[in-house]
């Protein structure tokens, strides 16, 4: 559960490109009029000034966003990768029900496929739905709960090392189950966002300056360049929010387990 809701992290992609661009043009547009005012003044210091300043801020912008996408991307690969390794923990624990006692095998097989389940419908919930999604995983620890104090009563009333196997692989299950929550949760700081959009104004004002102050409109391949960067910038915003978005987790691990146990 995501403990203090950023503000950026409920408004939808989309609308936060949009208004990027927005903004970009509207700085463009004042920095274009501003420009247009000192061109008469200006002289060749201030010119080149402004060029040597609109490079700066233009490789500033390129290394944000370079250091914002890998970020966001290798965020989305450790979710990627939480979602394999909780199928496979469960995958291991439902093998291990063989090691119980015969009569306590159908309950566990049954309390498990319950447990699969709700961790694969709550893969599925939208990260807008918290209330739901906190239900889910709150049934799904109900349903660990009780795997776990039959692993138990059973352990106490037979033992021996395959009882033993079973409990490590329901406690790998519980632990994966924290991890790939955990790893939904984490996303780039919305101070490095801010401080992203902040540069890309600044980059787009002083683009609008250079052309004013050199007499001309901004040209075509400028305009190309900023619908790139808003391009890029859904694209860092859209792999960072799982479960919401164009760019989800792969959950085929997950939905392919349950398929294969349904069939037993």
């Amino acid at each position: 559960m995501i403990g203090q809701r950023e503000l950026m992290y409920d408004i939808d992609s989309i609308h936060i490109a949009v208004a990027l661009m927005i903004l970009m043009l509207i700085g463009m547009a004042v920095g274009y009029l501003i420009g247009q005012k000192r061109q008469r003044s200006a002289t060749d210091e201030l010119r080149s000034q402004a060029t040597a300043v609109q490079g700066s801020l233009l490789g500033l912008l390129a290394l944000l966003l370079g250091f914002t996408f890998s970020l966001a991307l290798s965020r989305h690969d450790d979710r990627s990768g939480a979602v394999v390794s909780e199928a496979n923990a469960i995958g291991t624990a439902w093998l291990r029900i063989d090691y119980l006692p015969d009569a306590a095998q159908d309950e566990a097989r049954s309390d498990l496929r319950r447990y699969l389940r709700l961790r694969v419908e709550a893969g599925e919930v939208s990260a807008d739905n918290q209330q739901r999604r906190d239900r889910l995983v709150a049934n799904a620890e109900a349903a660990f709960a009780e795997l776990w104090a039959q692993a138990a009563e059973v352990a106490r009333s037979t033992g021996g090392p395959a009882t033993v196997a079973y409990g490590n692989a329901l406690n790998d299950m519980i632990d994966a189950l924290g991890s790939r929550d955990a790893a939904i949760e984490r996303h780039v700081p919305e101070v490095v966002l801010m401080m992203m959009f902040l540069t890309f104004i600044l980059s787009g004002t002083m683009l609008g300056y250079s052309s004013g102050v050199a007499g001309t409109r901004p040209a075509t391949p400028v305009y190309l360049m900023v619908g790139l960067i808003v391009l890029l910038v859904f694209m860092i915003i859209d792999l960072d929010r799982p479960r919401r978005g164009l760019i989800a987790v792969d959950q085929t691990p997950m939905r392919g387990l349950l398929a294969a146990i349904d069939t037993k």
